[in-house]
């Protein structure tokens, strides 16, 4: 009784916090979510006031908070335009890979931690976090601009990718021979195969399966496939978060514009203690060591972040300041970046606080990149191509005078 009493008064106080910090964020028109993991550091180890009794609930709410954040986001999309998108933007992922997981891979050759380390830490650079860049911009109402489906389309890439890539991974980290390497591969294929086919060759009979016109039935219908999908997902090794996005991928039409208003609120509150779960998770005081490499390749994968997204929308022939959007809304880097680090700390403890270090910059800067990144770059070509007048006196004045 005292501990559920216990568990109780901290999961009030989280969501209560979140509350006020959410209320505050809007007040000043600025993302949540920096604030959502800065009072994850607070309640965390090493924090102001550490929680012990919910922190069991806490990672459970954080799992379902990522997999409520891309199912609302596969809602969006049909499978169809799904198809559409993994054709005409394969070139994209590519750039995406070759500039943003080079840079994680160098960085571990330079510290001298060999070759696995290094295949892990370019995971943890390359892939964005769909769940931070989905609520920024819902945050942003970007939702309808012209550049977005661009970069869900990198988003969509990077995440059915990871079926490949963390099978490869783990492979790797256990030292299995490349025969059971390959059969884990197939079978991560394989469901991500036939989750694709009945998506859209039997996505109306899905639809129709989960439809009801009572409002309860239809949430608890809905979120249950998801939840199982997900599950069952995580279990044959495909990403969890990659199964809820196929589900809302699934269905369409009246199914899914129910289904997401009525999961909106569920989604926000559990993608709000998926951030405080991440902070919860990072010892403040291990920060500081790494901090210095974990600054340089976070100001070099910005930059290389914000390259993919400007060369992606260009080729999709978006204008100059939604390409910019593009490139800083590509920025965050989260949920994806975490497992990929926890698998790999037992090959390479020191992985793990220089990678949490890095999300937490890229987590808090991510939101910034994507409102301030293609203002600045329109100030910057303003000033470029209309440059001051040279003022009474100066030397062009006097050297112009004296011709």
């Amino acid at each position: 009784m005292h501990d559920t009493t216990a568990m109780l008064i901290e999961l009030g106080a989280i969501i209560l916090a979140l509350g006020l910090l959410g209320r505050f964020a809007g007040r000043v028109g600025f993302s949540p979510i920096p604030l959502y993991l800065l009072a994850g550091l607070a309640f965390g180890q090493g924090g102001i006031l550490p929680l012990r009794a919910s922190e069991e609930f806490v990672a459970t709410g954080a799992e379902i908070g990522v997999i409520l954040l891309l199912l609302l986001l596969g809602l969006e999309y049909s499978a169809s335009e799904l198809v559409t998108t993994l054709k005409t933007q394969y070139p994209s992922g590519a750039v995406d890979f070759v500039l943003n997981a080079a840079p994680g891979a160098a960085m571990a050759f330079l510290l001298g931690w060999g070759p696995v380390a290094a295949v892990a830490l370019a995971g943890v650079t390359w892939i964005s976090s769909s769940g931070v860049i989905a609520k920024v911009l819902g945050d942003l109402g970007r939702l309808g601009n012209r550049e977005t489906p661009v970069v869900l389309g990198v988003l969509v890439l990077e995440d059915l990718a990871m079926a490949v890539y963390l099978p490869i991974l783990t492979a790797l980290l256990a030292g299995v021979g490349l025969a059971g390497g390959a059969v884990t591969l197939l079978i991560s294929l394989g469901t991500v195969g036939a989750v694709l086919y009945v998506a859209l060759r039997h996505g109306r009979l899905v639809s129709r399966a989960v439809s009801s016109d009572s409002a309860e039935m239809l949430l608890l219908a809905v979120l249950g496939l998801t939840l199982l999908v997900a599950g069952l997902a995580q279990q044959l090794h495909v990403s969890a978060a990659v199964g809820a996005f196929l589900v809302g991928i699934a269905l369409s039409g009246e199914v899914a514009e129910g289904a997401s208003s009525l999961l909106a609120p569920l989604r926000d509150l559990f993608a709000a203690v998926f951030f405080v779960f991440f902070g919860l998770h990072t010892d403040p005081a291990a920060i500081p060591p790494v901090l210095l490499p974990a600054l340089a390749l976070a100001a070099f994968t910005t930059v290389t972040k914000i390259a993919t997204g400007y060369w992606a929308a260009r080729r999709a022939g978006i204008g100059s300041r939604g390409r910019w959007r593009a490139g800083g809304t590509l920025v965050a880097r989260g949920e994806f970046s975490i497992v990929i680090a926890g698998l790999a700390v037992g090959a390479e403890p020191r992985i793990g606080p220089l990678a949490t270090a890095y999300v937490l910059i890229l987590v808090i800067l991510g939101p910034l990149a994507a409102r301030w990144t293609e203002p600045l770059a329109r100030r910057a070509t303003h000033h470029r191509t209309h440059p001051a007048p040279p003022t009474a006196g100066s030397p062009k004045e006097t050297a112009r005078a004296h011709g």
